[in-house]
C-alpha cells in the first residue's frame, strides 16, 4: 500500500472544486461518463492500429447505484499505477498558488484547460475510489482512494478484466444523486447521444400488473444519432422522427439543414425551421450544443447568430470545448467562423427553396417571416442575402419580393416630391374602410401584422431610396399620397372655429387618448368625419412595446386627429345651423375678442424691441390681464358652442359613428348610440 499527497501547491483545491468549479453540480456525471467514453475510444484506436492484440468484447459504459454509492464502469484502456500517478495524482495547474482568486468567478473555463474533469466527482462525494486494470499484458489491478483531502492511498485492486470503475461515495448533502430517477434524467440530458453504449439498470417490462426488471441491460443512448450519419442515407421521415424525439410536443418542422463541414473547423448537426409562434423568447434556447456527442448546453448565443437561436436542432463541434464561458466564445476564432458558416448555410437553404419551389416558400411564409425579419433586423450580412427572397404580403394575400413590389406600385404611389409611398395596414378587419378607400383609389395596401413589422418598416425606410411607409388609417385617402397641392379651404377663421368648437366639446374623455379636431376640404364624396392617428407618434409607441429603451413613448397618450370635411353636405348644414342658433350669443363675445386681440397686438408691438427687464411692470401686468381676458372670452365661446352641440343629436351621432368605425365606442356610450339611432329613425 502506498500513501501520498496529490500534487497541488494549495490545500484549497477541493473546496474550490466543491463550490466553484461548475455552475451546476449535476455535470459531474457528464465528466465521469465522458472519461469512460474516452477510455473506450482509446482502446478501439489501439486495436485498429494493431497495438492491442486482445479481444474488444462488448464495449460499453455502465452506470450503477449501490448502497450509498454511484459507480461508472468501463471496459476500456484502463490505468497502471504509473498512469494514476501521472494523470490523477498530479493535477496540472498553472499558477496554482493564485488559483482561488484568479478562477473562482470563471471556474467553468478551467476544466477543459486543466484536466480537472475527474475531480468533479468530489463535488458530490465524500470519498472516491478508482479500481482499474490496464489493457497492457501482465498489468495488475490497482485501487486508488481519496477522501477529499490532498492525501490518497494506492493499493492492489481486485478487478479481473481490463477497464476502470469510478466508485463515488455520495456525500450527505448530495443524496439526490442516489435516486434512480435523478440519475436517469441527468444521463438523458447529457449522455443520450454518446457514441458508446451506456447501460443504466435493466430493461423493465409489465408482468402481472407491475413493472419488473429483465436480464437485458437498459441502454439509455443512441450511439449513431442522425447528425452523425450521411444525408444520402436519410429520408424525410428520419429527420421528422428525430425532431419528434428532440421536441416531443412540437408541431412538425417546416424544413431542415444538415450541417457537415471538416475545414477550416469541424462541425456537424441538423437545424430545423420550426413553426414559430408569436413570442420570440419562448422559442429560444432550443438548439442543443454537443462536443463529440457529449451535451454541453442549450444556450448557444455567441456560437449561433442571435436570430438563428429561433431555430431548433443540434450542432456538434469538437472545436468548442465541453466547458465554455462567454469570454471564450466572444474571442475564439473558430466560434466566429462557425457562426458565419451557419448563417450562410441558412440563407443558402432559404434561397434554394425560394428559387426552386416558390409556391412552397409562400405557403410557409407566415411561419418563416418572424425568423427572416429578425435576421434582417439584426445581421447586415443576412439582410443582403434575405432581401432577395423576403416577401411582402398585401391585403389580398398576394406576395411580392422587395423588387417586385417596388415595380408594382411605383407608377400609382409616387407623391409630388418623388417619394414612393408604401401603404400598409396592421389589421385587415379593423382598418377595412381605410383599406377599401385606398384600393378604390387604385393603391395597393400591404398587410404588416407581424410583431416585428414595425421595426422592419423603420429599417426598410432606411434601406429603400426615397421611400416612406404610411399606415392606411393615418390620414384621409387624399392625404396619404399627395400628388398635387391640397385644396384651399373656403371657410374663414370664424366658421372653422365654430365647427371645431361644437365637435371638440362633444368628444369623449378616454384614458390615455387625446383628440384634436381639424377642418379640411376633402370633397363632398368623402366622409363627413374621420378619425386618424398620426404615423410618427403611433409608430414610436409601437416601437416602445418591443424596445425597452423607448418606454417613454409607451407612457404617452394615443393622439388622434378628428377630421371634419367642410365640403360634406351634413357638415355644411351643421355649420349653417350653428351659425344661426348661436349668432346672438357669439357676436358680443367675438367683438370683445377682436378688441382684446388688437390690444394685445399693440402691447406686443410696443415692447418687441425691449429687453424683458426694461419693460415696466405696469405694461407686463396689462399684457397678462389682456391674455387672461382673451382666455376667458374663448372659454365663454366654447361654452356657448358646447351648450348648442350638447342638444344636437347629429353632432353626437357623427362622432359616435366614427368612434364605432375605429373600435372606440363601448359600454354606456355604445348603448346610448344605439338608442339615439333608433330615435332618429322614427
Amino acid at each position: 500500500m502506498q500513501k501520498g499527497n496529490i500534487g497541488v501547491t494549495t490545500e484549497n483545491i477541493f473546496p474550490v472544486i466543491k463550490k466553484f468549479l461548475y455552475s451546476d453540480h449535476e455535470i459531474f456525471l457528464r465528466e465521469i461518463v465522458s472519461n469512460a467514453i474516452d477510455a473506450t475510444h482509446k482502446l478501439k484506436t489501439l486495436y485498429e492500429k494493431g497495438e492491442y492484440k486482445g479481444e474488444l468484447g462488448n464495449l460499453q459504459v455502465t452506470v450503477s447505484l449501490g448502497d450509498g454509492t454511484l459507480t461508472v464502469s468501463d471496459n476500456g484502456i484502463g490505468l497502471t499505477a504509473e498512469e494514476i500517478e501521472k494523470y490523477i495524482n498530479q493535477i496540472a495547474l498553472s499558477g496554482a498558488t493564485d488559483f482561488l482568486e484568479k478562477y473562482k468567478d470563471t471556474a467553468n473555463s478551467i476544466i477543459g484547460h486543466f484536466g480537472l474533469g475527474f475531480y468533479s466527482a468530489f463535488m458530490v462525494s465524500k470519498k472516491v475510489e478508482i479500481v482499474t486494470k490496464s489493457y497492457k499484458e501482465d498489468a495488475k489491478s490497482v485501487k486508488w482512494s481519496c477522501d477529499g483531502s490532498p492525501e490518497y492511498m494506492l493499493s492492489d485492486g481486485d478487478r479481473k478484466e481490463r477497464g476502470t470503475d469510478i466508485i463515488m461515495y455520495i456525500d450527505d448533502d448530495s443524496k439526490e444523486f442516489l435516486e434512480e430517477q435523478r440519475i436517469s434524467a441527468i444521463l438523458n440530458k447529457y449522455c443520450r447521444f454518446l457514441p458508446v453504449p451506456i447501460a443504466f439498470g435493466k430493461k423493465k417490462e409489465w408482468k402481472d400488473g407491475k413493472q419488473v426488471e429483465t436480464a437485458e441491460d437498459n441502454i439509455i443512448n443512441d450511439t449513431t444519432p442522425l447528425w452523425t450519419r450521411k444525408p444520402s442515407e436519410l429520408k424525410d421521415e428520419d429527420y421528422k422522427e428525430f425532431y419528434r424525439k428532440l421536441y416531443p410536443m412540437s408541431d412538425e418542422p417546416l424544413f431542415w439543414i444538415h450541417l457537415n463541414v471538416d475545414f477550416p473547423f469541424h462541425l456537424t448537426g441538423i437545424l430545423y425551421f420550426p413553426k414559430i409562434k408569436s413570442n420570440i423568447d419562448l422559442q429560444k434556447n432550443k438548439i442543443l450544443l454537443f462536443c463529440n456527442q457529449v451535451y454541453v448546453t442549450d444556450e448557444v448565443e455567441g456560437i449561433v447568430p442571435d436570430f438563428l437561436t429561433l431555430m431548433h436542432g443540434v450542432i456538434d463541434s469538437p472545436d468548442i470545448p465541453l466547458n465554455v464561458s462567454r469570454s471564450y466564445l466572444q474571442s475564439d476564432s473558430n466560434v466566429k467562423k462557425i457562426s458565419s458558416y451557419i448563417s450562410k448555410k441558412v440563407s443558402d437553404r432559404l434561397q434554394s427553396i425560394f428559387k426552386n419551389d416558390r409556391s412552397e416558400f409562400e405557403t410557409k411564409w407566415n411561419d418563416l417571416k418572424i425568423f427572416i425579419n429578425y435576421g434582417m433586423l439584426t445581421e447586415e450580412d443576412f439582410y443582403d442575402k434575405a432581401s432577395k427572397f423576403a416577401l411582402l404580403q398585401d391585403t389580398d394575400s398576394k406576395m411580392y419580393t422587395f423588387e417586385e413590389y417596388k415595380t408594382l406600385v411605383s407608377a400609382e404611389q409616387t407623391d409630388k416630391d418623388g417619394n414612393l409611398i408604401y401603404l400598409y395596414a396592421n389589421n385587415r378587419e379593423k382598418e377595412y374602410s381605410f383599406i377599401e378607400a385606398a384600393t378604390n383609389r387604385g393603391y395597393n395596401v400591404l398587410l404588416m401584422d407581424g410583431q416585428l413589422d414595425v421595426a422592419l418598416i423603420s429599417m426598410l425606410e432606411r434601406k429603400f431610396e426615397k421611400t416612406r411607409f404610411t399606415r392606411v388609417d393615418s390620414d384621409i385617402v387624399d392625404n396619404l399620397i399627395v400628388k398635387e397641392d391640397r385644396k384651399v379651404s373656403s371657410l374663414g377663421d370664424k366658421e372653422r372655429d365654430i365647427l371645431t368648437g361644437i365637435f371638440q366639446s362633444q368628444l369623449p374623455k378616454m384614458e390615455k387618448k387625446e383628440f384634436y379636431v381639424q377642418v379640411q376640404a376633402m370633397g363632398e364624396n368623402a366622409a363627413p368625419v374621420t378619425i386618424t392617428q398620426a404615423e410618427y407618434m403611433r409608430r414610436m409607441k409601437e416601437m416602445a412595446a418591443i424596445q425597452p429603451g423607448m418606454a417613454f413613448y409607451g407612457e404617452m397618450p394615443d393622439m388622434f386627429n378628428v377630421l371634419l370635411n367642410e365640403d360634406h353636405p351634413i357638415v355644411k348644414h351643421l355649420l349653417e345651423e350653428a351659425n344661426g342658433a348661436c349668432a346672438d350669443e357669439l357676436k358680443p363675445i367675438e367683438d370683445k375678442l377682436v378688441a382684446l386681440e388688437a390690444h394685445r397686438a399693440k402691447l406686443n408691438e410696443a415692447s418687441k424691441d425691449k429687453k424683458i427687464e426694461d419693460i415696466p411692470q405696469s405694461e407686463k401686468d396689462e399684457l397678462a390681464d389682456t391674455e387672461k381676458a382673451i382666455a376667458d372670452e374663448k372659454g365663454n365661446k366654447e361654452a356657448v358652442l358646447g351648450k348648442y352641440a350638447a342638444n344636437n343629436k347629429q353632432v353626437r351621432q357623427l362622432i359616435d359613428l366614427t368612434l364605432l368605425q375605429n373600435n372606440m365606442l363601448t359600454g354606456e356610450a355604445l348603448s346610448n348610440f344605439v338608442k339615439r339611432s333608433i330615435e332618429m329613425m322614427k
